[in-house]
């Protein structure tokens, strides 16, 4: 096991690493840069302020001199404001992950007890109205069905307020960001469930005379959840750092919309931070996804 977890540890600072040089090369690729701007300063200033962020060495130099500014906890200062990256990021990322937590904590529970109903009334019409709204779910990209309810619930109908930073309103980004993910995980848990219904070990119990209950809760949907898992530890990372496009429909000032304005911008520290730290964040939820494997079944091995 702690080999196990050393091997991945190492396997995703490599990971980790790629990324950043992937990220930074390309980034420098792009024609332009952060002092490019309709009102752009005298060559004197540009100059003066490229040699201040050493934007005037060699890309590969600015990558080393970067990355050893990293290790030393230094994430550096916004191109456009001058506020460090760090006390910008920590509270921009507290209402991301706010919001993603929630959405995936949705999206679990009501993807568990609808994909069961579903598997325990198999072609009944519980079952086929499960399956028609989760493969439509599947179907509508989150920014439009964000779009949508906008335009519904808040612009038509009123019944939610605008979302802002003194009144938050949760309730129609987490429904945005938690429909195609409970969509998901209602059809895989219907199919593992099925799957582990029809073992032998079910059968067994059944015959024993084990409480239909314990029959389902106990045997049946434990043994499902292991695809479920799968899954749902990547998902809930990846609601997290791909929310930018819902933040930025409701206008929420989460980390994505941080990292829309860094591309804009050209903030080629904001953008590098952030795409380091959503980038750790999706290579932890992996590891632990793994490891929680071991507790929910005992007989799976690490190697």
């Amino acid at each position: 096991m702690t080999r196990y977890v050393l091997k991945r540890v190492l396997l995703a600072i490599v990971t980790i690493i790629i990324v950043s040089l992937i990220t930074f090369f390309a980034m420098n690729a792009v024609p332009g840069g952060p002092f490019n701007q309709e009102k752009a300063p005298s060559p004197q200033v540009k100059a003066v302020l490229e040699a201040r962020y050493n934007l005037d060495k060699p890309v590969g130099e600015q990558y080393l001199l970067y990355m050893g500014n990293i290790l030393k906890g230094d994430w550096g200062v916004s191109l456009k404001t001058g506020r460090e990256i760090a006390d910008t990021l920590g509270p921009r990322f507290l209402v991301s992950a706010q919001l993603g937590v929630q959405a995936a904590v949705v999206a679990v529970i009501f993807g568990l007890v609808l994909g069961s109903i579903a598997a325990l009334n198999r072609n009944k019409l519980p079952d086929r109205i499960i399956i028609f709204f989760t493969t439509l779910f599947t179907g509508v990209p989150s920014f439009v069905l964000a779009t949508l309810l906008l335009l519904v619930f808040c612009v038509q109908l009123q019944w939610f307020p605008v979302w802002s930073a003194e009144n938050p309103n949760y309730v129609l980004p987490v429904v945005s960001l938690a429909l195609y993910p409970m969509a998901y995980i209602t059809r895989l848990t219907k199919t593992s469930m099925l799957d582990a219904l029809s073992q032998d070990y079910v059968r067994t119990a059944r015959a024993k005379g084990v409480p239909q209950v314990k029959v389902i809760f106990k045997h049946a949907l434990r043994n499902a959840l292991i695809p479920v898992i799968t899954y749902v530890g990547p998902m809930v990372a990846s609601i997290i750092t791909g929310s930018m496009v819902v933040e930025n429909i409701f206008t929420i000032g989460g980390l994505g919309s941080q990292f829309v304005s860094g591309i804009n911008n050209r903030d080629y520290p904001i953008i590098m931070a952030t795409t380091l730290f959503l980038g750790a964040l999706m290579i932890s939820a992996n590891l632990i996804t793994d490891l929680v494997y071991k507790v929910i079944d005992p007989r799976i091995e690490l190697e």
